[in-house]
């Protein structure tokens, strides 16, 4: 069993941050949200975190002052906190030329490699 106050508060931790730094705990689709004292009260309890059923809400989004983010994530069951970094532009760009090749899982990079040859 896990403890989803002590996940939560040791993820934010692992993130770099802490409460003080949270704007927002909710769902933005729904508009459901409440303040870090709230979230206190209602995450202390056990949970089963591993393979079988999610049970923690899978809109819940925890966002910081930095536009980083925490969100539920889960598979087949198992859940967990990721952590979604605030967006930064890179510093050089390249023109993106193909979106398709053929190919299976490919990267953006990997599309432009191909020259977009279909």
């Amino acid at each position: 069993m896990t403890n989803f106050l002590a996940e939560t508060i040791r993820d934010i931790a692992d993130s770099g941050h802490t409460p003080e730094d949270i704007i927002f705990i909710g769902s933005t689709g729904s508009g459901h949200a409440c303040t870090w004292s709230q979230f206190l009260e209602l995450a202390d309890f056990d949970y089963d975190a591993g393979y079988g059923a999610a049970y923690i809400a899978s809109d819940l989004l925890i966002v910081f002052s930095d536009g980083a983010d925490m969100h539920r994530s889960e598979y087949d069951g198992s859940e967990w906190w990721d952590y979604s970094r605030p967006f930064v532009a890179p510093e050089v760009q390249f023109p993106i030329v193909s979106l398709y090749n053929g190919d299976l899982w490919p990267s953006l990079a990997d599309q432009q490699k191909q020259g977009g040859d279909s």
